[in-house]
């Protein structure tokens, strides 16, 4: 008899590794094959070094399943529940045998160059303390000011990859502050010194800068973001299809603000980078004013 519990369900495999990889890529995926494949042959032909790439397979109704355990270059963790992101990655946690850690969306397609500008920064660097993204380029304007907006496609049918790997060296951007969502990288040991993903966070909603947040409250203060490391985004491809966790209260709950100022005020989101995050910022709001958001995010999950 099959146990309803997600974790006498989940499966996971992991290969010896043959050569020295640098990162532990974690791409969590939930019925979205085609773009899958994508982003992992775009990880296998324009990768400067060799990775560890593990996918954690949701349901897996769609064949994805079936493909990865066929693939000899991919760990996997399958579960035929769909365990979110945070169930998800922290599910892979034991199949991790590098030094740093990756999460990466299954709808992302990195370009040329996009690792080696990252392990570049995290010499430059010299701890093990930073979290560190690379810079999407996506074809839609959401407001996102780390985000280059320039259209090659929000679908593998419209995707111009041939136009996007002509032009994506000629794209202007300097390098931000506030790295929170992926594909972002950090050392092991922080990620296991925070416990990785929120569960509270579960299905994912708002669990990206509560991560940040969490790095925060390490004493973590480099976060930031690579303007030449590049990678395409089609944009949501799982997300709008489930109805998905109230993150905002859950964060301004767990601490106290809401993820706007931790990211504007805490972490500068956004601004060509200069310095790592100052020191201390728990005294940017007042004590009455965060009760009052606490309140507000209390009545709201009530009704």
């Amino acid at each position: 008899m099959e146990s309803t519990n997600w974790i006498d369900n989940i499966e996971r495999s992991g290969k010896q590794a043959t050569e020295d990889e640098l990162f532990t890529i974690l791409i969590p995926t939930w019925n979205n094959l085609p773009y899958l494949k994508k982003c992992v042959e775009s990880i296998l032909t324009h990768s400067a070094y060799s990775h560890q790439l593990i996918v954690i397979v949701n349901e897996g109704t769609d064949g994805s399943a079936e493909w990865a355990k066929n693939q000899k270059n991919l760990d996997w963790v399958i579960s035929p529940h769909n365990l979110g992101i945070c169930f998800g990655l922290n599910a892979a946690r034991r199949l991790i045998r590098t030094e740093y850690v990756m999460y990466m969306n299954d709808d992302m397609y990195v370009l040329p160059g996009w690792d080696q500008i990252l392990k570049e920064e995290m010499v430059l660097i010299g701890h093990k303390s930073f979290m560190l993204s690379s810079t999407l380029i996506e074809p839609n304007d959401t407001g996102n000011p780390c985000v280059v907006v320039s259209n090659y496609g929000d679908t593998l049918e419209s995707f111009e990859e041939d136009r996007l790997m002509r032009e994506f060296q000629l794209i202007d951007k300097v390098d931000w502050a506030g790295s929170t969502w992926p594909p972002n990288v950090m050392h092991l040991d922080v990620w296991d010194l925070v416990g990785g993903m929120s569960i509270e966070f579960s299905p994912g909603m708002y669990s990206d800068p509560d991560l940040s947040r969490k790095l925060y409250q390490a004493g973590v203060r480099h976060f930031k973001g690579l303007g030449k490391s590049r990678v395409y985004h089609f944009g949501s491809k799982s997300t709008g299809r489930r109805k998905v966790n109230r993150g905002r209260d859950t964060f301004i709950l767990k601490w106290g603000i809401t993820p706007r100022l931790f990211s504007r005020e805490y972490i500068y989101r956004g601004e060509p980078w200069s310095n790592p995050a100052p020191d201390d910022f728990s005294q940017s709001i007042s004590h009455m004013s965060r009760l009052k958001l606490i309140w507000a995010a209390i009545q709201k999950n009530l009704k």
